[in-house]
């Protein structure tokens, strides 16, 4: 006779919690499972959080006439760098061109060069016939004060670029004086090589005449279109005529989600919910692992992160590796209300080496019931999420927020359907034939700046300085 086994081989890998690992809740004086994923999560914490009906936000702003500004980006060719031409549309000249073909040609065209630290790359006063693009490495750029003395106007790194002004003003100079501070990698591209190119490329050269011939137009000291006010007259004055220009574009933010199926055996859930209700802890512990990969995605995010959404004039360079006090002073001077400082622990302990070498001690504030460090009155919050790179790198974000001052504000929903917590929903799914319980746990959430100031950084802050 032929025998049919009762249980079926498990060949499949365990799909939810075991018996043997849910008697642990049930037996002897206890703790509630804990987890070392947790962090402080500030950023959740402080952000207002705005609700975003129909999961999508629109940001509002005053039309801008800057375009471009921000880095070009390379790739690796045999060891050699080239420049990843889509991203020449960067130079504010280039923006917006649509000569797919001309811009690689550009970039086939740029020439690797060496700098040794202290090698002057632009001098002050000469003709500019080169375009600079900086691949590895820091530079710094110098004016002359008021009394004739050399001035530090600020450093520039991998990505950023030098004259982008001859593409519209073929006669330009150059207005400051670019030195090395480390070896630097740069690719240069001779101005005659871009006329060159344009002679061939009827889209090219449509669009740098458009660039050259078109009128500036007024605009304040962010880039947006001016408004004409009349101020100190007298009389019977002509007062001039205005309006507020909008942008026609603006940049809209649709919720993303971070969801998972949390997996109960019926057997668990029956046998052992004395005294701690095991789909309680198991939800617990899922909502805090979302809710960790929310702070992630909030900073980190491709699309909408904080760190991938800054502007080009709020970067800022540390001058020397190590987070200095000068450092944070500089990024803080680019925003009005700075309101919180993220950085990776690893980062505060190196600022805090640095204060100790100059004898500074940092103040500490009382933010929510507990003591924090703060660098001119703004706390400095410890962030896991603000990671740190192989080469043991970090960033330092600076952040204003809420909505009424232009800053930055977190989006999501309340009310959606099976809410746990705001925001996050806890679905059943239903009962499978292994006994097993399901239920699709799900948030969903976004992060805005509002204006381009209200988040800066200060980037390659390196982590490996220590002093005797």
């Amino acid at each position: 006779m032929t025998t049919i086994d009762s249980f079926p081989a498990q060949d499949s890998p365990q799909q939810s919690l075991s018996t043997a690992a849910a008697r642990q809740l049930a037996s002897t004086a206890k703790s509630a499972p804990q987890t070392q994923e947790i962090t402080s999560r500030w950023l959740q914490q402080l952000l207002p959080w705005v609700q975003t009906t129909g999961g999508t936000y629109r940001v509002n702003q005053r039309l801008r006439h800057l375009a471009g500004g921000g880095r070009v980006a390379f790739v690796q060719n045999g060891g050699a760098p080239r420049l990843l031409a889509p991203t020449l549309t960067e130079l504010p000249p280039l923006h917006g061109c649509q000569d797919t073909e001309a811009l690689h040609a550009l970039a086939e065209l740029c020439a690797e060069q060496q700098y040794a630290q202290g090698e002057v790359i632009t001098a002050f006063g000469n003709k500019a016939d080169h375009l600079y693009f900086l691949v590895h490495g820091k530079a710094s750029r110098h004016g002359t004060g008021r009394y004739g003395a050399e001035s530090t106007l600020g450093l520039l790194s991998t990505g950023d670029h030098l004259g982008a002004q001859i593409l519209a003003e073929p006669q330009s100079i150059w207005e400051h004086t670019v030195k090395a501070v480390t070896a630097c990698s740069v690719l240069v591209l001779p101005a005659g090589s871009v006329e060159a190119v344009a002679a061939n490329a009827p889209g090219l050269r449509a669009h740098l005449a458009r660039a050259r011939s078109a009128p500036r137009p007024a605009v304040n000291k962010y880039g947006e279109a001016a408004v004409d006010v009349a101020a100190g007259h007298l009389g019977e004055t002509l007062l001039p005529q205005t309006f507020v220009d909008y942008e026609l574009a603006p940049r809209e933010y649709e919720l993303s989600a971070a969801q998972t199926v949390l997996r109960v055996h019926t057997r668990v859930a029956d046998l052992y919910n004395e005294p701690m209700n095991q789909t309680d802890q198991q939800l617990r512990l899922t909502i805090n692992a979302l809710r960790e990969r929310q702070e992630f995605e909030l900073i980190n995010n491709p699309e909408f992160g904080l760190l991938h959404n800054i502007a080009p004039g709020q970067r800022v360079h540390t001058r020397t590796g190590p987070p200095t006090p000068d450092d944070l002073d500089e990024l803080l001077s680019l925003r009005k209300q700075t309101k919180i400082l993220l950085a990776h622990p690893k980062a505060m302990a190196a600022f805090g080496r640095e204060c100790s070498r100059r004898g500074l001690y940092p103040d500490t504030l009382d933010l929510n019931g507990q003591q924090v460090p703060a660098w001119r009155g703004v706390p400095m919050l410890p962030c896991l999420q603000m990671q740190v790179g192989a080469d043991h790198t970090t960033s330092i974000l600076a952040v204003r927020i809420g909505e009424d001052n232009g800053g930055v504000i977190g989006l999501h929903q309340t009310g959606i359907p099976d809410e746990y917590e705001p925001g996050l929903s806890v679905r059943f799914m239903g009962i499978d034939e292994r006994a097993i319980t399901s239920y699709l746990v799900s948030t969903y959430y976004s992060v805005a700046a509002l204006v381009p100031d209200a988040v800066g950084v200060l980037e390659n802050v390196e982590l490996g300085h220590y002093h005797d």
